[in-house]
């Protein structure tokens, strides 16, 4: 049997932006469920076309992208946002991620990037344009600093496979870098997740945010 599309909504208010990026994801084979041009118009065809995954503008006509991210995901838990803003301002990529959004991409990103992240989204992976990723490291150094009750311990390979899934890497990225197996990186993941009460990567990204980043002299590029 064959594999079922990913279901995509594209929310953007620029028509021409909107409309490429549809485009782009039909000619590639996803199914585009739904466009809106503003928050209000996303959030009310948002529930009865049940999108896998949302390419969503940050800034968008009232209510915005975060509280849309936020409301969407109220609605339907399962659902993935991905922001494809302009900006990259740090701020923005915080709250972007705080309110549940699985990935960040800025507008220059190119075709291929969109389509392998809207994919990778798709299945639960964390991606963001590298340039950003940075933003998510200095909290995972935290968790070696002192264990405790929201500092558990990690081994230091567990540490380091955690910091290249903060930047976004694939496991097969991670087992190659590594030169170890992609059952390796998995049992990693698995034993990190335990060890935080957590069930999948975008919550260990998310959480990484949410408990504050040390200062530009921790994050790496």
């Amino acid at each position: 049997m064959d594999e079922q599309p990913i279901r995509v909504m594209v929310v953007d208010d620029h028509p021409m932006w909107r409309d490429a990026v549809e485009r782009d994801l039909q000619a590639d084979g996803f199914d585009v469920v739904a466009v809106a041009a503003n928050g209000t118009e996303a959030l009310a065809r948002f529930p009865a076309a049940r999108p896998q995954v949302v390419v969503l503008d940050l800034q968008i006509p009232a209510p915005q992208g975060v509280e849309c991210t936020a409301q969407m995901l109220r609605i339907d838990p399962s659902a993935r946002v991905l922001i494809l803003s302009a900006s990259g301002e740090q701020d923005d990529v915080l709250q972007a991620v705080k309110a549940g959004a699985t990935g960040y991409l800025v507008k220059s990103a190119s075709r291929t990037e969109l389509l392998d992240a809207v994919r990778r989204v798709a299945r639960g992976d964390a991606v963001f344009t590298p340039g950003l990723a940075g933003l998510v490291l200095g909290e995972y150094r935290r968790l070696t600093v002192a264990p405790g009750p929201d500092r558990p311990a990690l081994t230091e390979r567990e540490t380091e496979v955690l910091k290249m899934v903060a930047k976004g890497m694939s496991y097969k990225q991670i087992a190659d870098r590594l030169v170890v197996s992609h059952r390796t990186v998995q049992n990693h993941v698995q034993n990190t997740l335990r060890k935080l009460q957590m069930h999948n990567r975008v919550e260990l990204t998310r959480y990484a945010i949410e408990q504050g980043l040390d200062g530009p002299d921790d994050v790496e590029a």
